[in-house]
C-alpha cells in the first residue's frame, strides 16, 4: 500500500467515524481487499481478509468510571507513561499522527514483527516505514488489544496516534487533559 492510499483510508475512515452517528454502538471492520484496506460497519465478505475491528464503548448512562489525566508538558505537548506487549515507553500524544508511531528501536524490543512497507509522510517529509501489531498497548487504567501501529526507522519519540485516541473522549483545559471511556 502506498503513502496516499494509506492516508486516503485513513482519511476516509475517520470521516466516517465523525460524521456517523451510529458507530457510538456499533462496531466498524477493517478488511483487506485487492484494492487494499476499507472500513465498513458490517463483517467483512467471504472474499475479503478480516484485518481487525474497532468496538464503540458501551455507554450505559452512567458516568465513566475509568480516566487519565495528564499534565502539559515541555513545549506544551502531553506525555503518556505507557506499556506495548509490556515493555515500558512514553508516548507524545500527538492528534496528527494517523497512527501509532514507533521508533525501530523500541519496536524492535517490543518484538513488533514488520506486516507490510510503506511510506509515510511526516513532518520530515516522506520515509519508508512499516506496518506491525502491538499484541497489548497499556495506557494507564486501558489495555488495548492488536492495535496498529507504523514502524518508523529515523523517529526518536513515540507517538500515540489517531487509531488509538479516537477510541476515546477526550477533554483538554487549563494545561490538563482527560482521557476517559
Amino acid at each position: 500500500m502506498n503513502i496516499k492510499n494509506f492516508a486516503l483510508t485513513a482519511a476516509a475512515f475517520l470521516a466516517m467515524l465523525i460524521a456517523s452517528p451510529s458507530y457510538a454502538g456499533g462496531e466498524i471492520f477493517k478488511c483487506k481487499t485487492d484494492q487494499g484496506m476499507k472500513y465498513q460497519k458490517s463483517p467483512c465478505a467471504e472474499s475479503e481478509q478480516s484485518v481487525s475491528s474497532f468496538a464503540a464503548p458501551k455507554n450505559s448512562g452512567q458516568p465513566s468510571k475509568r480516566s487519565l489525566t495528564l499534565d502539559q508538558g515541555f513545549g506544551g505537548h502531553y506525555f503518556l507513561a505507557s506499556e506495548v506487549n509490556g515493555n515500558p515507553l512514553t508516548f507524545v500524544i500527538d492528534t496528527g499522527a494517523t497512527v501509532v508511531s514507533l521508533p525501530e528501536s523500541y519496536a524492535t524490543k517490543a518484538e513488533l514483527k514488520c506486516k507490510q512497507s510503506v511510506a509515510m509522510e511526516t513532518a520530515n517529509g516522506q520515509t519508508a516505514a512499516c506496518v506491525a501489531i502491538i499484541d497489548k498497548l497499556k495506557l494507564g487504567p486501558f489495555t488495548l488489544r492488536d492495535v496498529e501501529a507504523a514502524i518508523v526507522p529515523n523517529l526518536s519519540q513515540p507517538l500515540l496516534g489517531m487509531n488509538v485516541l479516537q477510541r476515546f473522549s477526550i477533554t483538554q483545559d487549563n494545561n490538563r487533559m482527560v482521557i476517559s471511556e
